[in-house]
């Protein structure tokens, strides 16, 4: 399934519960929104690429390292898509492999790099250091702290949905995280969640949310760049500054090929009226076990889904306040962004 719906849930509902607790950085998610939200999902899973090229259209299909072998638009004979830099290619499992970790942190590391992941205890100490190199280091502006903060949203999300850390009770159809389940709970949250009870204009926010720029802190993060500042002296191991450029190229095609996908998720989630009721693509009923969107919902219902996202955007905040526990700057700022219109007409209106 789509990954970029859960995270951006995720990452929306902790912005709400950072203004809920008027944490110092809230007004900085909400100005830099599309940002905050292209930190929490491609601000991880750099692995958001093509599989392959339908070689009747020439465009790209697929994710990452799935296995095509013929073109989900025309049937036709599929190439294997590889990423060409300075007269090498890269599979995109290879990119994964290589790059999946850096990004996750705490999980996902290749044998020969399991040393390098980050004791959960150590989270806000790590986030913390490159919040303090993002002010020192990468120039004025807010939109970097907004992007790092998504990541953040991302890292804490999917340790929790995969279980790498408990917090999130959830038991649906067959799971907390699972093939079966997965589809409703992209279905739900994008329609029941989303566009019914959040008021989320999802192709508007898809559209914002690819057209960030690759911020340059993402390449200090993941430890692929020059070590320096806070986060080279508190961890100073597993630094490869020679694989920045690739990097650059991967965060830049994560961008492109999401644009395409998001058209590509948008109509597989879309729902069809029929005779009995509003009903899903018949892909994701099947992979659900032949549910109907009906059933799906009834089935999230069921296992309280919405408790465990709740559960979700308080773990994520807590997080959050970790972090700003342990860097002194985040708690000076204010709390509230400026006046509201009814603050200052109480101290503008003419008597």
């Amino acid at each position: 399934m789509s990954g970029i719906i859960g995270h951006t849930t995720y990452a929306i509902l902790a912005a709400k519960a950072a203004g809920h607790h008027r944490l110092p950085i809230a007004p900085i998610l909400h100005r830099h929104f599309a940002s905050y939200l292209a930190g929490s999902y491609l601000g991880s899973d750099v692995q958001t690429l093509p599989a392959a090229v339908c070689q009747d259209t020439s465009q790209e299909v697929g994710y990452c390292a799935a296995r095509i072998t013929e073109s989900p638009i025309t049937g036709g004979p599929v190439t294997p898509w590889k990423l060409s830099l300075d007269g090498a290619e890269y599979t995109p499992l290879e990119i994964h492999h290589r790059f999946y970790g850096r990004a996750h942190l705490v999980f996902g590391w290749q044998d020969a790099d399991r040393e390098l992941a980050v004791a959960w205890d150590d989270v806000p100490r790590y986030l913390a250091a490159v919040v303090g190199d993002a002010l020192e280091l990468f120039g004025p502006g807010e939109r970097k702290l907004a992007y790092v903060f998504g990541w953040l949203a991302h890292v804490a999300g999917d340790s929790l949905i995969k279980s790498v850390q408990p917090g999130i009770t959830l038991h649906l159809l067959d799971g907390k995280y699972t093939p079966r389940n997965r589809p409703v709970q992209d279905l739900v949250s994008f329609h029941e969640i989303g566009r019914k009870e959040l008021r989320i204009d999802w192709p508007s926010l898809l559209a914002d949310l690819v057209d960030t720029p690759v911020e340059p802190i993402q390449l200090h993060f993941m430890r692929v760049a020059k070590p320096r500042g806070r986060l080279a002296d508190f961890f100073p191991e597993g630094w490869k500054p020679e694989d920045e450029p690739l990097v650059a190229r991967v965060l830049a095609e994560n961008r492109h090929y999401q644009r395409i996908r998001n058209g590509r998720i948008l109509e597989e989630l879309a729902l069809k009226r029929t005779p009995a009721g509003w009903q899903c693509d018949a892909s994701l009923s099947e992979r659900t076990g032949g549910l109907t969107y009906a059933e799906m919902v009834e089935a999230a219902e069921a296992a309280d889904f919405r408790h465990a996202l709740w559960q979700m955007g308080e773990a994520i905040v807590d997080l959050f306040v970790r972090v700003i526990q342990e860097e002194p700057t985040l708690a000076n700022l204010p709390a509230d962004s400026c006046p509201t219109w009814h603050v200052l007409s109480a101290r503008w209106r003419k008597q």
